[in-house]
């Protein structure tokens, strides 16, 4: 049998983006620039490990809260805040 697929306007991988409510976009906003700022610091924080280990460097494991998750999460935020705002616009405005 094959199935027709019916692909929706406004999803992303079958996800809809479309209706939600300004907390919900806020939410999913700051969710994605706190999952970014975690995930690079776990990155940072393991490189680092091995250039301590590999190379008998000293650098300190702040610098990879300091230099890569905060500025990683920082651009995230700003770039999804107004993704999602516009999306929560355009939801409001198209009803």
């Amino acid at each position: 049998m094959q199935f027709a697929q019916t692909r929706r306007a406004g999803t992303v991988m079958g996800f809809p983006l479309a209706g939600f409510s300004l907390f919900q976009s806020l939410l999913l906003a700051f969710a994605s620039a706190f999952f970014t700022f975690f995930a690079t610091t776990c990155l940072a924080i393991f490189a680092l490990l091995g250039w301590n280990l590999l190379g008998r460097h000293a650098v300190n494991y702040a610098d990879s809260y300091r230099y890569v998750g905060f500025p990683a999460g920082v651009a995230v935020l700003v770039l999804a805040l107004p993704f999602f705002l516009i999306l929560w616009l355009r939801g409001k405005f198209h009803k």
